[in-house]
């Protein structure tokens, strides 16, 4: 497996670690359709969040959530909506990125950024 894939692993496991010690029921992992992938989907207080994890060793070309960008955004909701419609959950949503951010010893500093954007109108 490559270097890249295994950090994303290490980010989404943390990520995930992250929502369920803050009440966050995870209900699925890289869940995909079509072309999008949603890392993690969880529920809360009767509401479905949609989680893209973005996972990075530096920070020199931006941060880590700087790299998700209207096309990833609109995949996610094309996935999500398909998402919702098959669960036939009728309440609210959300779409949220969690950034992991590593330095070179191995620390990581991980921002949990809610309502991070919400599906446009086009």
């Amino acid at each position: 497996m490559a270097i890249h894939n295994d950090l994303g692993h290490k980010g989404e496991a943390l990520a995930k670690a992250h929502l369920e010690a803050g009440g966050y029921e995870v209900i699925d992992e890289n869940w995909v359709f079509g072309k999008a992938e949603i890392d993690l989907i969880a529920y809360k207080d009767g509401v479905i969040i949609f989680t893209e994890v973005k996972t990075r060793t530096g920070n020199g070309f931006g941060e880590p959530e700087d790299f998700v960008d209207e096309r990833k955004q609109r995949l996610l909701v094309q996935a999500a909506d398909e998402y919702i419609y098959l669960m036939n959950h009728q309440g609210d949503v959300r779409f949220d990125i969690i950034s992991v951010l590593f330095d070179r010893y191995n620390n990581f500093k991980l921002k949990h950024i809610e309502d991070a954007f919400w599906p446009s109108a086009t």
